[in-house]
């Protein structure tokens, strides 16, 4: 299957599917950023689920030809598609990743394009110095990939990296930014629960205080 039998696929699939009742709640959910089809996770991942994995293209270009389509369920297939297909990327293909997470951004394609990041960093080690250029990135969205992109890595976590990251970014008043320092504490807190209370001493009030309630959230079920 190409590039392009995928995307014809795709949108025969989702396009069948389409729901204007459910269309337009989805829309104002992500207020009205961006238009939806009505096809909602379940219905959209029962759907596409084998096209996805009997995939043998290129996941990079399929995922370019599906973010240039106007429905925001066809960048979700997108992203679907390269986290299922991750381990067939190389640390080539991090610039197009990152490519695609600045475009039509917001925080539900880009959480899911951090996951793909970090397991692609997670296997390709040099691409750390690329994820340390990214924390300083003038576009706050690839800042937020750099801080959660270690989410789930558990005992992997480079502990020390994350603090520095959290550290750097800590003053900034983007509520994107603030709310993925806390998430990524609060991921690391479920592993090493004392590295995070003692990094929440230390930085005190550097933290805004959206932070620290998100990276504590888990700190007392973990005693």
């Amino acid at each position: 299957m190409t590039d392009e039998m995928l995307l014809d696929a795709a949108q025969a699939a989702l396009r069948g599917l389409a729901d204007p009742a459910k269309a337009a709640p989805m829309a104002a959910y992500m207020k009205h950023r961006f238009a939806f089809l009505g096809v909602q996770t379940p219905l959209r991942r029962q759907a596409t689920h084998r096209l996805i994995r009997s995939f043998a293209g290129d996941p990079l270009a399929a995922a370019g030809l599906l973010w240039r389509l106007d429905e925001r369920e066809f960048q979700y297939l997108a992203c679907d598609l390269l986290a299922h297909h991750t381990a067939r990327l190389d640390a080539e293909a991090l610039d197009g990743v990152l490519e695609l997470a600045v475009r039509k951004s917001w925080w539900d394609t880009v959480d899911s394009l951090a996951h793909v990041v970090g397991d692609l960093v997670r296997r390709e080690r040099r691409l750390v110095a690329r994820i340390d250029q990214l924390i300083e990135a003038p576009d706050f969205w690839l800042r937020r990939i750099a801080l959660l992109h270690q989410i789930g890595w558990k005992g992997d976590t480079d502990t020390m990296r994350l603090f520095d990251y959290c550290l750097r970014q800590a003053g900034e008043r983007e509520f994107f930014i603030r709310k993925a320092i806390g998430w990524a504490l609060r991921d690391l807190a479920w592993h090493d629960a004392q590295a995070v209370r003692d990094f929440l001493a230390s930085a005190g009030t550097r933290l805004s205080p959206l932070s620290r309630r998100e990276a504590a959230r888990n700190l007392d079920r973990s005693r």
